[in-house]
């Protein structure tokens, strides 16, 4: 496929571009449809072993019979718009409970103290899903309120089905809130590299304990702080509701405030990996001494300028400022060099030293690689703030790679090249790659279903 037709599109007006979709691109469109209409049900899991309400899985063998946390948020809003576009109401009304006991698994499985795995498996031995020191390892990343707000929100705003959980959801995010967030910075930390979603960001991977504020951990959570709000609101919970939004409007002042590089015009983690400032003395050179007494550091962290694909979450959280976001798209999604690709963003820049493409299941590879997820939300934080000419390109990238993938091979995987769109590892890998659906309804002015 020549590399020319995004150019000749992205010229023309907004109505012209849902008037003049390539043929390459229907085509493509085509085969997604066929293949996905024919696959999702697969991801579907009956209740078994630990997990005692319906499931959704990511799809694979590799991936075949767990729950996990973001994952199974965003096939959700997968399925949501494969329902929408093809769904019958008995269809939609069986895939409820799947969708909710995605929520409800997880929060059978959180303790008084608000610990939440990261994934459960159906043969896991209970008394070990939870960890020695719950206060010293990574759990359910911040993404549960979001989930179940989704849900909440397509059924109306009626959130009875959670109205005895909803306790269980405020203690997860008072364990996040004390026991995994820096006070001075005001920022989320990973406790270690465990499952961290972008397995190994260079930001978090292989870094002392604690000491990585992620960009990604924290748009995660200021979204889920919102959600939080809504579910709040949802239950009548007007006071819990103001506390929340107060949360995450301090997490987004500190988000802006630490992790936005006014020299590269993007949003970095931090490293909060600092020698503490002490007042005590030390014998130095045979006298006692405060060290670095005369000018003691004026700041709470470092930022990590490492080109990774994250930063570009700002913009999907609503964090960034709409200055900040002109930039972020003029100075680094848009270059060729680091960033944009043939079939996307690639998930590291092509500039960093650690950049690497090879294949990887454990962990999995962000070192460069195109994922539909990444694709997926930058697309979104396009459209957040009016780039439609980009957000089409990123579409346009997106069903062009699946296209071109179950034409040659059948299946989606996990991760692909960048310029190639040569798939790399896992296929039949589902999961949110089916998000290809909401890009391809947006682009045929179609209703689209967002997450929350």
């Amino acid at each position: 496929m020549k590399k020319i037709y995004l150019v000749t599109i992205f010229i023309l007006s907004h109505n012209a571009l849902f008037a003049q979709i390539p043929d390459s691109i229907k085509v493509n469109i085509s085969i997604i449809k066929q293949h996905i209409y024919a696959d999702y049900k697969g991801m579907f899991r009956k209740p078994v072993g630990l997990l005692h309400y319906p499931f959704i899985v990511p799809g694979s063998v590799s991936y075949s019979d767990a729950l996990w946390d973001w994952d199974s948020w965003l096939t959700n809003v997968a399925l949501r718009q494969i329902l929408e576009d093809q769904g019958t109401e008995k269809d939609k009304s069986e895939a409820l409970p799947y969708e909710q006991g995605c929520v409800l698994n997880f929060l059978e499985y959180t303790s008084s103290d608000g610990y939440m795995p990261i994934q459960i498996t159906a043969n896991a031995d209970p008394d070990k899903l939870r960890p020695a020191n719950i206060y010293k390892t990574n759990m359910h990343k911040p993404v549960i309120a979001q989930h179940a707000a989704f849900l909440t929100r397509l059924n109306h705003g009626n959130a009875d089905w959670l109205k005895e959980k909803f306790s269980i959801m405020q203690g997860f995010i008072n364990n996040y809130e004390f026991h995994h967030r820096d006070r001075t910075t005001g920022l989320y930390y990973w406790q270690d590299d465990l499952a961290i979603g972008v397995d190994n960001d260079p930001s978090t991977f292989f870094r002392p304990a604690g000491s990585s504020a992620s960009i990604y951990l924290n748009c995660l959570m200021y979204k889920e702080l919102k959600a939080m709000v809504y579910l709040a609101n949802c239950l009548n919970l007007k006071e819990i509701a103001t506390e929340y939004n107060k949360d995450a409007e301090d997490l987004k002042s500190a988000v802006r405030k630490n992790c936005w590089d006014e020299k590269d015009g993007f949003y970095y983690s931090v490293d909060l990996n600092l020698r503490p400032i002490t007042e005590e003395p030390a014998v130095i050179f045979g006298n006692k001494f405060i060290l670095h007494s005369g000018f003691p550091r004026s700041y709470s962290c470092l930022i990590q300028r490492l080109g990774v694909w994250s930063g570009f979450m700002a913009m999907w959280a609503g964090i960034a400022t709409p200055e900040q976001a002109k930039r972020m798209v003029a100075e680094n999604y848009a270059d060729k060099k680091t960033f944009n690709a043939q079939y996307g963003i690639r998930s590291l820049s092509r500039l960093e030293k650690m950049y690497s493409v090879r294949a990887s299941g454990n962990p999995s590879n962000w070192l460069g690689p195109i994922w539909g997820i990444s694709n997926y939300m930058i697309y979104r934080g396009l459209l957040n703030y009016g780039f439609k000419t980009e957000a089409w390109e990123m579409a346009y990238k997106t069903i062009m790679l699946f296209g071109k993938d179950y034409e040659k091979n059948g299946a989606l995987h996990e991760y692909y090249e960048p310029d190639t769109g040569a798939p790399i590892l896992n296929k039949g890998f589902q999961n949110w790659n089916y998000l290809v659906m909401n890009m391809i309804d947006w682009v045929n002015g179609k209703q689209v279903i967002e997450e929350f």
